[in-house]
């Protein structure tokens, strides 16, 4: 087990969700990893792959939206959406894993740092919209 691990209700994690009944045409749910909501001020949603898998045509799509939707500066709400690769085939230390891409001003990007982790990317951009409210 992760130390410091904040896993709660383990047995239900081990639950599979079945999305079969909810399909209308080619248009069904999706899931995500982790949501973070610092304040209604920044918005982070997180899709963890193994060994760096891609994602579906849908499931790309619907974070591009959800995270472009919640993205509007002018009304002092920011929002990022991270994809990040992990190794582990057991539990996953989800602020370990290392950021492949994320969606930032409606374009997805590459991060500068190779190697670098959620938390450090989620930290980054923590400190430069602090930095721009000042």
């Amino acid at each position: 087990m992760i130390q410091g691990s904040a896993i709660r209700n383990r047995s239900q994690k081990a639950q599979l969700v079945d999305f079969g009944g909810l399909r209308w045409g080619k248009i069904m749910p999706t899931d995500l990893d982790a949501y973070i909501d610092f304040g209604g001020r920044l918005f982070v949603f997180i899709e963890a792959k193994y060994g760096g898998a891609p994602m579906s045509y849908g499931q790309r799509l619907a974070l591009e939206r959800l995270c472009d939707a919640c993205h509007s500066p002018s009304s002092g709400r920011s929002a990022v959406a991270f994809i990040c690769s992990h190794q582990s085939a057991g539990d996953i230390d989800l602020a370990k894993a290392v950021v492949t891409q994320y969606r930032w001003e409606g374009k997805w990007k590459k991060p500068r740092t190779i190697g670098g982790t959620l938390v450090d990317g989620i930290d980054a951009f923590k400190s430069h919209l602090e930095a721009k409210s000042a």
